[in-house]
């Protein structure tokens, strides 16, 4: 009776066994690879000091921007003139910041530890960068009068030290567009702009009278006159502009797309380069937005050609400067997909810098073209190119 009453209470309940510490390295990293996001990421960093030495080595990382803060409303010394200027398109570059999750980024903070002097404090400049990230704390970043602290997404990837695949998405496309109009790009970079596509339609239009039928075993409307007698695919007309399309706005219309697009595309490459700089072991690096308005993409010899080549800034803002360009446009009045949906006045954009267009693949190629965007708009994209081509040039800006 009294041996029994000598045992240690840990021989009768034995502390219980943690299985997950019987889980090699690899397989929690696959894990996290899985999960992809920085914040969780940061949330799992914190659960133990496994977990907080495995989460560095973390190859693919998404960066998720859930509000946008311009320049202006960080300057305390800013007008209301100067802000109403700031709602203009392109007037300001804008400052990204992770909002409304201050108490799960206190953790997230932990994980950032102490500012290191490396290569990005130099590139990371107020002058060179407008991203930023909100945590809780921390002394590293910009306090705003909210007591928010803003680290930059240079400062949140800092820690990640084997980032191969990285996608950043902002919270919605730069472009102040109608409801009910389409407008759609992809740009590829390296150190200067290597390829841009836009897509774009006046009006899109869900046809729900549309028969399978109607269609061939290609997906592709076998009689131009569906609907109205409207001329789709390669219609009768081949895609010829109307002369109206030069007087009515729609020409200047499309303009104004292109360029619109282009300064978006060459602004997110400009804050790009302090990230790209740091991780050198990137592979791929895709910057989007939640509306899917535009993708940039940069693949490991893009990314290497600017590490290697510094980009030419624009004197007027942060953004890199636009080539001068050589573009291809094709247009429908009416483009009826396979899907039912009908795109009024689509137009197909595809651009290259001048220098290129001689040496690079012609810029024709369906396959390049229809690969830039999802269904049903990758299709729009090969109906389009099959009909006329006009031929356009853009000075640099």
């Amino acid at each position: 009776m009294s041996s029994v009453r000598s045992d240690p209470i840990h021989r009768i309940h034995p502390e219980p066994v943690d299985h997950f510490d019987r889980l090699p390295d690899s397989l929690l990293l696959l894990v996290f690879n899985r999960i992809g996001d920085v914040k969780a990421l940061g949330r799992c960093c914190v659960v133990s000091r496994r977990f907080h030495s495995l989460v560095p080595q973390v190859e693919n990382v998404v960066v998720r921007v859930d509000c946008v803060i311009s320049d202006d409303d960080c300057s305390p010394s800013s007008s209301s003139s100067d802000k109403s200027r700031a709602a203009a398109p392109f007037f300001n570059l804008v400052r990204l910041v992770f909002g409304g999750i201050v108490k799960p980024l206190q953790a997230l903070g932990q994980f950032l530890g102490p500012k290191r002097p490396t290569l990005n404090d130099t590139l990371n400049t107020p002058s060179s960068s407008s991203l930023s990230v909100g945590s809780g704390g921390g002394d590293d970043g910009e306090m705003d009068q909210g007591g928010v602290t803003h680290h930059s997404p240079t400062q949140v990837l800092r820690n990640f030290n084997e980032i191969r695949f990285l996608r950043i998405e902002l919270p919605s496309g730069e472009l102040g567009i109608d409801d009910g109009v389409l407008l759609k790009w992809r740009a590829d970079f390296g150190s200067t702009l290597d390829n841009c596509v836009i897509l774009g339609a006046a009006a899109v239009i869900n046809n729900v009278h549309l028969q399978v039928s109607e269609y061939g075993s290609d997906g592709f409307c076998m009689n131009n006159n569906v609907t109205s007698g409207s001329n789709i695919g390669n219609g009768d007309d081949n895609g010829s502009i109307p002369e109206s399309f030069y007087t009515n706005g729609g020409l200047k219309l499309r303009v104004v797309w292109t360029i619109s697009s282009l300064i978006a595309a060459s602004a997110r490459h400009y804050l790009l380069q302090p990230i790209i700089a740091e991780h050198k072991t990137l592979d791929s690096l895709v910057l989007t937005d939640a509306d899917g308005q535009g993708v940039l993409c940069m693949n490991r010899d893009q990314l290497e050609e600017l590490r290697v080549k510094p980009l030419s800034a624009s004197s007027a803002s942060k953004r890199t400067q636009v080539p001068a360009l050589n573009m291809r446009l094709w247009y429908a009045s009416h483009l009826e997909l396979p899907n039912g949906i009908v795109l009024k006045g689509a137009t197909l954009v595809a651009i290259r810098p001048s220098e290129q267009s001689a040496s690079k693949k012609e810029i024709s190629d369906a396959s390049w073209l229809s690969a830039a965007f999802e269904e049903p708009y990758g299709t729009a994209a090969k109906m389009l190119v099959k009909r006329r081509t006009y031929c356009l040039e853009m000075n640099s800006f």
